[in-house]
């Protein structure tokens, strides 16, 4: 994390719905290299602040810059440096990953080597396999890969792991720290805080439209200690995944 850069800036950001307040003056940074976390309930206003940031929708009011560039006079520039998880709809089921992934560089006017960027993400092997055949994790792993086609200096993943068992979640978190350490600057949403605590520099929780907290992880927690909170349960040093991943392996599973 290089706090001295910052790559998203957003100021007093609303976006309103008619009467509707979707986002009500949302405040934040995200610096170069850093996994940043957006955090909150289902219609906290998550979504809608990552599809104006990634100008996929137009914000009511405020500003947002994104490496320099503002969402509302420099669409094209901030598309060329991002890359955007696509939901499973966004595919076609009947082409194999290699012909997916020539398709896709061919949207972004570039060519790459459809097997270097399989490979990326460990299914090199699946280069012939169609996309309706990938298991949950497999799918996962390969819409992270089309976020790199264009060598993207900012990734958003929107809930990555959710659906997918322990190792293919351990092995995602790891994939997600390798592209961070690799130079990319990542936005990530989950509804799984211990993935946000294992991944995220710094979280911000949304609720109703409004950041609630900004910090890190630690910070967060630390300060919930001070104010006299205590877990009903006794706080060991690993949990049940720990053990389902000890038993098991953490090697990739296909299938």
């Amino acid at each position: 994390m290089n706090k001295s850069e910052v790559m998203i800036a957003v100021q007093d950001l609303v976006k309103k719905y008619d009467d509707f307040s979707a986002v009500n003056g949302l405040n934040f940074e995200v610096y170069k290299n850093e996994i940043f976390g957006l955090l909150g309930p289902n219609g906290a206003g998550k979504t809608t602040t990552l599809e104006i940031i990634e100008t996929l929708r137009p914000l009511t009011s405020g500003k947002v810059t994104v490496a320099g560039f503002d969402v509302e006079k420099n669409e094209n520039e901030i598309k060329q440096l991002i890359g955007v998880q696509l939901q499973a709809a966004g595919y076609y089921p009947n082409l194999n990953l290699t012909e997916l992934i020539e398709l896709f560089s061919g949207l972004y006017n570039i060519k790459v080597d459809p097997l270097e960027m399989l490979s990326k993400v460990n299914l090199q092997e699946k280069a012939k396999a169609k996309y309706k055949e990938l298991s949950g994790g497999q799918k996962q792993r390969f819409s992270i890969a089309t976020t790199l086609i264009n060598n993207p200096t900012i990734v958003f993943l929107d809930e990555p792991t959710t659906g997918l068992d322990p190792q293919a979640r351990r092995n995602l978190w790891d994939l997600i720290k390798e592209i961070r350490d690799a130079g990319t600057t990542i936005v990530i949403t989950t509804h799984y805080m211990d993935e946000a605590e294992v991944l995220c520099d710094r979280v911000a929780f949304v609720e109703k439209g409004k950041i609630i907290a900004l910090d890190t992880p630690d910070k967060l927690i630390d300060d919930l200690i001070k104010s006299g909170f205590e877990r009903k349960k006794e706080v060991k040093a690993a949990n049940l995944e720990d053990v389902f991943i000890s038993l098991t392996g953490k090697e990739w599973r296909e299938g």
